[in-house]
Protein backbone atom coordinates (compact mmCIF):
# COMPACT_ATOMS: atom_id res chain seq x y z
CA UNK A 1 0.00 0.00 0.00
CA UNK A 2 1.52 3.24 -1.20
CA UNK A 3 1.87 6.29 2.00
CA UNK A 4 1.87 8.80 -0.90
CA UNK A 5 -1.35 11.38 -1.38
CA UNK A 6 -3.98 9.52 -3.65
CA UNK A 7 -2.53 12.06 -6.97
CA UNK A 8 -5.12 10.02 -9.30
CA UNK A 9 -8.19 11.10 -7.65
CA UNK A 10 -7.36 14.27 -8.39
CA UNK A 11 -5.74 13.29 -12.24
CA UNK A 12 -9.78 11.93 -12.48
CA UNK A 13 -10.99 14.70 -11.88
CA UNK A 14 -8.75 16.73 -14.49
CA UNK A 15 -9.25 13.99 -16.97
CA UNK A 16 -13.27 14.21 -17.41
CA UNK A 17 -13.50 16.96 -20.70
CA UNK A 18 -16.47 18.80 -18.87
CA UNK A 19 -14.66 19.39 -15.73
CA UNK A 20 -11.46 20.75 -17.38
CA UNK A 21 -13.59 23.17 -19.50
CA UNK A 22 -15.42 24.22 -16.27
CA UNK A 23 -12.08 24.61 -14.14
CA UNK A 24 -10.26 26.71 -16.96
CA UNK A 25 -13.60 29.20 -17.29
CA UNK A 26 -12.92 29.65 -13.46
CA UNK A 27 -9.35 30.90 -14.33
CA UNK A 28 -10.57 33.89 -14.58
CA UNK A 29 -10.46 34.26 -10.96
CA UNK A 30 -14.22 35.20 -10.50
CA UNK A 31 -17.26 33.26 -9.15
CA UNK A 32 -20.04 32.17 -11.40
CA UNK A 33 -23.37 29.90 -11.10
CA UNK A 34 -24.25 26.74 -12.68
CA UNK A 35 -26.00 28.30 -15.45
CA UNK A 36 -23.29 30.37 -16.74
CA UNK A 37 -20.36 27.78 -16.71
CA UNK A 38 -22.62 25.24 -18.33
CA UNK A 39 -22.76 27.48 -21.28
CA UNK A 40 -19.01 27.83 -21.16
CA UNK A 41 -19.08 23.79 -21.25
CA UNK A 42 -21.58 23.48 -23.73
CA UNK A 43 -23.90 21.39 -21.60
CA UNK A 44 -26.82 21.24 -19.15
CA UNK A 45 -27.03 23.25 -16.10
CA UNK A 46 -27.99 19.52 -14.36
CA UNK A 47 -24.81 18.28 -15.69
CA UNK A 48 -22.72 21.23 -14.66
CA UNK A 49 -24.10 21.03 -10.93
CA UNK A 50 -23.21 17.48 -10.79
CA UNK A 51 -19.55 18.06 -11.94
CA UNK A 52 -19.67 20.80 -9.33
CA UNK A 53 -20.24 19.22 -6.58
CA UNK A 54 -17.44 16.85 -7.72
CA UNK A 55 -15.11 19.75 -8.21
CA UNK A 56 -15.84 21.20 -4.36
CA UNK A 57 -15.94 17.76 -2.80
CA UNK A 58 -12.59 17.60 -4.20
CA UNK A 59 -11.48 20.66 -2.92
CA UNK A 60 -10.43 22.38 -6.38
CA UNK A 61 -13.55 24.68 -6.06
CA UNK A 62 -15.43 26.57 -3.54
CA UNK A 63 -19.05 27.77 -3.37
CA UNK A 64 -20.35 30.39 -1.95
CA UNK A 65 -24.11 30.31 -1.35
CA UNK A 66 -26.22 33.90 -1.89
CA UNK A 67 -29.61 33.49 -1.41
CA UNK A 68 -31.38 31.10 -3.73
CA UNK A 69 -28.17 31.02 -5.71
CA UNK A 70 -24.76 29.38 -5.59
CA UNK A 71 -21.50 31.10 -6.99
CA UNK A 72 -18.29 28.83 -7.83
CA UNK A 73 -14.80 29.99 -7.82
CA UNK A 74 -11.49 27.90 -8.33
CA UNK A 75 -10.00 27.08 -4.47
CA UNK A 76 -7.13 29.41 -4.28
CA UNK A 77 -4.26 30.71 -6.93
CA UNK A 78 -2.48 27.44 -6.06
CA UNK A 79 -4.95 25.56 -8.24
CA UNK A 80 -4.71 28.25 -10.98
CA UNK A 81 -1.13 28.00 -11.44
CA UNK A 82 -0.79 23.95 -11.10
CA UNK A 83 -3.96 24.63 -14.26
CA UNK A 84 -1.85 26.95 -16.22
CA UNK A 85 1.19 24.63 -15.91
CA UNK A 86 -1.22 21.70 -16.88
CA UNK A 87 -2.42 24.00 -19.90
CA UNK A 88 1.19 24.31 -20.95
CA UNK A 89 2.30 20.74 -21.74
CA UNK A 90 -1.32 20.08 -23.51
CA UNK A 91 -1.74 19.57 -27.03
CA UNK A 92 -3.39 22.62 -28.60
CA UNK A 93 -7.02 22.78 -29.51
CA UNK A 94 -8.84 21.11 -32.49
CA UNK A 95 -10.00 24.77 -34.22
CA UNK A 96 -13.26 23.79 -36.18
CA UNK A 97 -15.10 27.31 -36.53
CA UNK A 98 -13.91 31.18 -37.06
CA UNK A 99 -15.76 31.49 -33.35
CA UNK A 100 -13.01 29.09 -31.80
CA UNK A 101 -10.44 30.40 -34.09
CA UNK A 102 -11.25 34.14 -32.98
CA UNK A 103 -11.95 33.36 -29.52
CA UNK A 104 -8.07 31.64 -28.85
CA UNK A 105 -6.67 34.97 -30.75
CA UNK A 106 -8.13 36.45 -28.08
CA UNK A 107 -6.94 34.44 -25.35
CA UNK A 108 -3.60 34.20 -26.69
CA UNK A 109 -3.34 38.23 -26.98
CA UNK A 110 -4.21 38.79 -23.39
CA UNK A 111 -6.19 37.09 -20.90
CA UNK A 112 -6.41 36.58 -16.80
CA UNK A 113 -4.48 33.96 -14.97
CA UNK A 114 -6.68 33.98 -11.95
CA UNK A 115 -5.91 37.20 -10.86
CA UNK A 116 -3.23 38.19 -12.98
CA UNK A 117 -2.50 39.26 -16.95
CA UNK A 118 -0.97 36.46 -19.11
CA UNK A 119 -1.39 35.97 -22.86
CA UNK A 120 1.22 37.74 -25.50
CA UNK A 121 0.25 41.05 -22.86
CA UNK A 122 1.14 39.39 -19.55
CA UNK A 123 4.58 38.21 -21.10
CA UNK A 124 5.65 41.88 -22.81
CA UNK A 125 4.56 42.97 -19.83
CA UNK A 126 6.84 41.23 -17.46
CA UNK A 127 9.83 41.56 -19.78
CA UNK A 128 9.40 44.90 -19.91
CA UNK A 129 9.67 45.55 -16.18
CA UNK A 130 13.28 43.20 -16.19
CA UNK A 131 14.47 44.95 -19.31
CA UNK A 132 13.73 47.98 -17.29
CA UNK A 133 15.41 46.99 -14.45
CA UNK A 134 12.58 47.43 -12.74
CA UNK A 135 12.01 43.92 -11.72
CA UNK A 136 14.77 41.31 -11.55
CA UNK A 137 13.91 37.40 -12.06
CA UNK A 138 15.53 34.86 -8.96
CA UNK A 139 14.88 31.09 -9.49
CA UNK A 140 10.93 31.33 -9.96
CA UNK A 141 10.93 34.99 -8.02
CA UNK A 142 10.63 38.40 -9.42
CA UNK A 143 12.16 40.70 -7.03
CA UNK A 144 11.93 44.95 -6.94
CA UNK A 145 14.96 46.45 -7.54
CA UNK A 146 15.24 49.88 -5.63
CA UNK A 147 14.54 51.37 -9.26
CA UNK A 148 11.81 49.68 -9.44
CA UNK A 149 10.63 50.86 -6.46
CA UNK A 150 10.55 54.02 -7.55
CA UNK A 151 8.49 53.23 -10.43
CA UNK A 152 5.65 51.51 -9.02
CA UNK A 153 5.38 54.58 -6.50
CA UNK A 154 5.36 56.85 -9.18
CA UNK A 155 2.72 54.38 -11.38
CA UNK A 156 0.36 54.05 -8.09
CA UNK A 157 1.40 50.73 -7.01
CA UNK A 158 1.59 50.61 -3.12
CA UNK A 159 4.33 47.97 -2.78
CA UNK A 160 4.06 48.43 1.47
CA UNK A 161 0.38 46.91 0.96
CA UNK A 162 0.69 43.87 -0.71
CA UNK A 163 3.80 43.04 0.26
CA UNK A 164 1.53 42.64 4.25
CA UNK A 165 -0.70 40.29 2.12
CA UNK A 166 -0.62 36.79 3.33
CA UNK A 167 -0.03 35.55 -0.36
CA UNK A 168 3.17 35.05 -2.54
CA UNK A 169 4.45 38.75 -3.23
CA UNK A 170 6.15 38.30 -6.91
CA UNK A 171 5.83 34.95 -8.20
CA UNK A 172 6.83 33.73 -11.98
CA UNK A 173 3.94 31.83 -13.31
CA UNK A 174 4.22 29.42 -16.67
CA UNK A 175 2.45 31.14 -19.46
CA UNK A 176 0.70 28.01 -21.75
CA UNK A 177 0.44 30.15 -24.69
CA UNK A 178 3.83 31.77 -24.62
CA UNK A 179 5.58 29.19 -23.15
CA UNK A 180 7.46 31.80 -21.15
CA UNK A 181 6.55 33.46 -17.34
CA UNK A 182 4.73 36.04 -16.14
CA UNK A 183 4.47 38.24 -13.22
CA UNK A 184 1.96 36.45 -10.80
CA UNK A 185 1.33 37.00 -7.18
CA UNK A 186 0.28 40.33 -5.26
CA UNK A 187 1.80 42.47 -7.51
CA UNK A 188 0.99 40.70 -10.69
CA UNK A 189 -3.01 41.15 -9.44
CA UNK A 190 -2.45 44.99 -8.23
CA UNK A 191 -0.97 45.47 -11.61
CA UNK A 192 -3.97 44.16 -13.30
CA UNK A 193 -6.90 45.34 -11.03
CA UNK A 194 -4.69 48.43 -11.34
CA UNK A 195 -5.11 48.61 -15.63
CA UNK A 196 -8.69 47.66 -15.20
CA UNK A 197 -9.29 51.11 -13.23
CA UNK A 198 -7.00 53.53 -15.49
CA UNK A 199 -9.52 51.87 -18.49
CA UNK A 200 -6.44 50.62 -20.11
CA UNK A 201 -7.64 46.70 -20.35
CA UNK A 202 -10.97 46.02 -20.11
CA UNK A 203 -12.65 42.23 -19.56
CA UNK A 204 -14.12 40.22 -22.81
CA UNK A 205 -17.68 38.80 -21.57
CA UNK A 206 -18.32 34.87 -21.71
CA UNK A 207 -14.14 33.94 -21.64
CA UNK A 208 -11.11 35.04 -19.69
CA UNK A 209 -9.39 37.27 -22.28
CA UNK A 210 -9.25 41.17 -22.21
CA UNK A 211 -8.97 43.61 -24.69
CA UNK A 212 -6.67 46.55 -24.52
CA UNK A 213 -8.44 49.87 -25.04
CA UNK A 214 -7.13 53.09 -27.33
CA UNK A 215 -6.28 54.72 -24.03
CA UNK A 216 -4.53 51.40 -22.97
CA UNK A 217 -2.51 51.00 -26.66
CA UNK A 218 -1.19 54.55 -25.33
CA UNK A 219 -0.33 53.88 -21.77
CA UNK A 220 1.47 50.86 -22.66
CA UNK A 221 3.51 52.35 -24.87
CA UNK A 222 4.59 55.13 -22.50
CA UNK A 223 5.36 53.78 -19.39
CA UNK A 224 6.56 50.03 -20.91
CA UNK A 225 7.29 50.56 -24.73
CA UNK A 226 4.80 47.89 -25.33
CA UNK A 227 3.20 47.90 -28.80
CA UNK A 228 -0.16 46.34 -28.50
Amino acid sequence: MSINPNMSEVAALLGEKSRATILTSLMDGRFHTASELAFMAGITPQTASFHLSKLVEGNLVIVEKNGRHRYFKLANGDIARILETFLSISPPPEVRSLKQSSQLKLLQEARTCYDHLAGKLGVYLTEALLNSGYLKKEEREFVVTPKGEHFFSDFGIDLSDLKRKRRSFSHACLDWSERQHHLAGALGHRLFTHFLEVGWIVRVPSIRAVKVTVKGKVGFKQFFNINV
